[in-house]
């Protein structure tokens, strides 16, 4: 018989296929998961990218933008920025709105806002969208509130609004801020005014918490990160912080690439988790051909034609997975945006992403062509009658010509997963652990086979059947530890991650949270302060603190300025923080190293800096480090280390300095209170008669919003993992359905010598259960690795599994696998020993 050409393979492949198709539905199925995944990830993750860079300038409301904290751009700043281009200031502070009260309306208690107050030029990019109306600049009288606000207040346009010393009218209702995501986090809805109207309120004081933001529209001939690195240089002792459109929401951003990696991470998985799928599968359908193979080689067919008949069919199939997937991952997205709603930064439109695509097109085809390999090289190398021996005396053949061809497809997908990589070494590491994991369960297989080999016969007939088919020629135990072990440890994973989430929002609240934190009090009036706050609540315990803001700008000899990239994980140097005077320790720390300074200190500058940011930065007790604040630069000697306990709900800061070092600078302070919640609404009202530009913020607000963010995240978790769940199911049905042509031949044998169905079903019940106890604890152990990777190192939280859950989940995990290999193993309770045998 001569080679078949191509076109003939492909003849005999497509009748052969037709009448067997059923056989590569795995395949198909496995394939479709893996692609699907891929590219929905990367098509959001494209879309979502894409939108930010495509409304930069609308999002950061400028070209650039130039923020400082507590104060506002001089007169000779404000005519450098100016000739740059068109210049729009805003002030963005927090505020308390009081609606004035009015005849037959019930009294409202007064709601924390972003009190946002604009000049006439704003906005330079986009359009701020009202609901009644086209957006005018404002008149000093004038507010407009959100919706949300709107809302809360049960006000409506035309209703007057009360901010610190000043009464407004609100004249519309916002449904679209344009540069609202380049805001960052609020506490509170947003309401906007004019800088005149601002000025009415009187909230601004010396010491005042606000942020006075310059947007610039460049003129044609200046490029914005040029103009933003030449500003950064020239000021980078003022504490300002500059952005460019390009970067407009680094927040957003940050979020973005930071559940960019641990989805890649789950889709990478749960490819490669697939292709194990599609190797079982290919051996299942290439099992079944046994008689086919065996007799194309006894009329002459050659080795080369029998991989040519059959890498068509698989081709094909493949191809049609892929494609499917591609379809699903192009669509999901829009799916996504569509449920997902406010919880993505922004809406993207749908749109095509070759890219993504085209790399999981790659993805899936590499996959594919690896993970078929050996099923076929074993169909293609053996002669015919080690084919027919097969039944019962399977052996793994790889030849060299084809192990050359899976190394090299291997090295081909590393490369391209190393290449299209924004973090190429993370990616390298999750490939790392996928293939360790994998060949760990590949060897505590092959153990396990050699371990049931070695027993003494056990007396019990199910447990002697069912450690015989651990060890029996042609037991698939290698493969079942591999299927099994997947997806015990993809259970364990989702628990133990879901249940970190869970004790990380807990954490949030913690048994003694205070009630109130109060902001902008005058220093000079903290005995006033705290006489009326007693007044209301007698049992109420306050902490007050002194309230500045400043920014890192050189720690020992080191000018940050000056850095390619900021130290891993020094989120501090970003921008200014909080800074506070103390004369004795603060209330949520623990010194661990150092002295603290006396009560009645007067030396020169010293600074107690956070234990964790201080081993960040490399420096110690003894060294300095160079704080700017409102714009004036203090250096300072590290005299202690301290131990923030970052989850008290209280204040707490990384830098304290003596009080001598900023006692003189114009503040204000913050305070909590800790009291009955009955009394929050009378404190609340007394304070602000008292304090009108002082702002109450209830802190279960701020808990509702982090819990929001919290379960938002979860949820996104629990959808992305859900395909790795998939595919370790799948898996696992390939491997079920792999061992079944060896299994019919041990029923039909167990049958003619009188076995029953229920003895079969037992053994086979037995030998899973034996399967899932031994594999519970290696799942529990990298189930928990792959979590705590996900939870400490990837989101920056702390580790807090609960144990029982993660166990019962475990269990639960381990009971389904038992059913779903039941469910594999009915099929044989049906087979006929006469007909088997015949067909044997």
């Amino acid at each position: 018989m001569n080679a078949l050409s191509w076109g003939a393979a492909w003849s005999v492949a497509r009748r052969d296929l037709h009448l067997g198709f059923r056989g590569l539905r795995l395949l198909f199925v496995c394939l479709f998961l893996g692609v699907a995944a891929l590219a929905a990830i990367g098509s959001l993750t494209s879309a979502i990218t894409q939108e930010l860079g495509d409304r930069g300038r609308v999002i950061l409301g400028g070209d650039i933008e130039i923020a400082m904290t507590q104060r506002e751009a001089g007169f000779g700043d404000k005519q450098a920025f100016r000739q740059l281009g068109t210049v729009s200031e805003t002030i963005r502070t927090r505020a308390m709105a009081q609606p004035v009260a009015r005849v037959g309306r019930p009294q409202v208690v007064p709601v924390l806002t972003e009190l946002k107050a604009v000049d006439r030029l704003y906005p330079l990019y986009g359009t701020l969208r009202l609901k009644g109306s086209a957006y005018r600049p404002l008149g000093v009288n004038q507010i407009l509130v959100s919706e949300a606000l709107a809302e809360r207040l049960n006000v409506r346009p035309g209703d007057p609004l009360h901010y610190g010393s000043a009464d407004f009218v609100i004249s519309d209702v916002i449904t679209d801020e344009p540069d609202r995501l380049g805001e960052g986090f609020t506490l509170g809805p947003v309401a906007i005014l004019s800088l005149e109207g601002l000025k009415r309120t009187q909230l601004i004081q010396p010491g005042s918490l606000y942020t006075a933001k310059y947007r610039i529209k460049l003129l044609p001939r200046y490029d914005p990160a040029a103009v933003r690195r030449d500003w950064e240089r020239a000021r980078a002792t003022e504490g300002w912080v500059f952005k460019d459109w390009k970067r407009a929401a680094p927040g957003a951003n940050r979020f973005i690439d930071q559940m960019g990696q641990f989805l890649s991470l789950i889709g990478l998985a749960a490819l490669v988790i697939a292709g194990i799928g599609v190797s079982n599968g290919v051996a299942s359908y290439l099992a079944g051909k046994r008689d086919s193979i065996a007799t194309f080689k006894v009329l002459g067919a050659t080795s080369s034609d029998i991989g040519r008949i059959y890498r068509l069919q698989i081709a094909a199939v493949a191809l049609l997975g892929i494609g499917a997937g591609l379809i699903a991952g192009a669509i999901l997205p829009l799916l996504i945006i569509s449920v997902a709603g406010d919880a993505l930064p922004v809406q993207p439109g749908f749109g095509l992403h070759p890219v993504p695509l085209a790399t999981s097109a790659a993805y899936g085809l590499l996959v594919a062509f690896i993970f078929t390999f050996p099923p076929l090289a074993r169909a293609r190398s053996e002669p015919a009658a080690a084919i027919f021996r097969g039944a019962v005396d399977p052996r793994a053949i790889l030849d060299r010509r084809s192990l050359i061809g899976m190394i090299g497809a291997a090295v081909v997908l590393i490369l391209l997963v190393l290449v299209t990589a924004q973090q190429p070494v993370f990616s390298a590491g999750v490939i790392a652990g996928v293939a360790l994991t994998l060949l760990l369960l590949v060897a505590v297989g092959a153990a396990i086979r050699r371990l049931a080999r070695g027993l003494p016969r056990a007396r019990r007939p199910l447990l002697r059947m069912a450690i015989a088919n651990l060890h029996r020629p042609g037991a698939s135990t290698v493969s079942l530890v591999v299927a099994l072990g997947l997806a015990l440890t993809l259970f364990v994973t989702l628990a133990a991650i879901q249940t970190s989430l869970d004790a990380e929002l807990r954490s949030v609240v913690p048994e003694k949270a205070p009630a109130q934190i109060v902001l902008d009090v005058p220093a000079h009036r903290q005995a006033e302060f705290r006489r009326i706050v007693e007044g209301q609540a007698a049992d109420a315990r306050l902490n007050i603190v002194p309230v500045l803001r400043g920014t890192i700008t050189a720690y020992g000899d080191q000018r940050v300025a000056e850095l390619k990239a900021l130290p891993e994980g020094a989120w501090f140097l970003r921008g200014e923080r909080g800074v506070t005077y103390s004369a004795t320790l603060p209330e949520g720390s623990d010194l661990v190293e150092g002295r603290w300074w006396p009560a009645d200190y007067r030396g020169s500058a010293l600074v107690s800096l956070d234990v964790e940011a201080a081993r960040l930065l490399g420096i110690g007790v003894g060294n300095t480090l160079t704080v700017s604040v409102l714009g004036r630069e203090i250096k300072a000697r590290v005299a202690s280390l301290r131990k923030v306990n970052w989850d008290t709900m209280g204040f707490n800061y990384i830098m304290v300095f003596t009080p001598d070092t900023l006692r003189s600078a114009p503040h204000t302070v913050a305070a909590t209170v800790t009291m009955d919640p009955r009394h929050a609404t009378a404190v609340a009202r007394a304070v602000l008669a008292a304090f009108p530009g002082a702002s109450v913020i209830a802190v279960s607000d701020v808990i509702d919003q982090v819990g929001t963010i919290l379960s938002q995240m979860a949820r996104a978790i629990l959808v992305a993992a859900s395909v790795a769940i998939w595919a370790g199911i799948a898996v696992l049905v390939g491997a079920i359905a792999a061992s079944r042509q060896s299994r019919v031949y041990d029923s039909i044998i167990l049958k003619t010598l009188g076995a029953t169905r229920a003895q079969l079903l037992g053994g086979q019940a037995v030998e899973y259960a034996l399967l899932a106890v031994l594999l519970s604890i290696l799942a529990l152990a990298l189930g928990s690795a792959a979590a705590w990777y996900v939870i400490v190192q990837l989101f920056k939280f702390s580790w807090a599994p609960d144990w029982s859950i993660v166990l019962a989940t475990l269990a639960a995990g381990a009971m389904l696998t038992l059913v779903i290999g039941m469910a594999g193993s009915l099929p044989l309770l049906s087979v006929r020993p006469a007909r088997a045998l015949r067909q044997t």
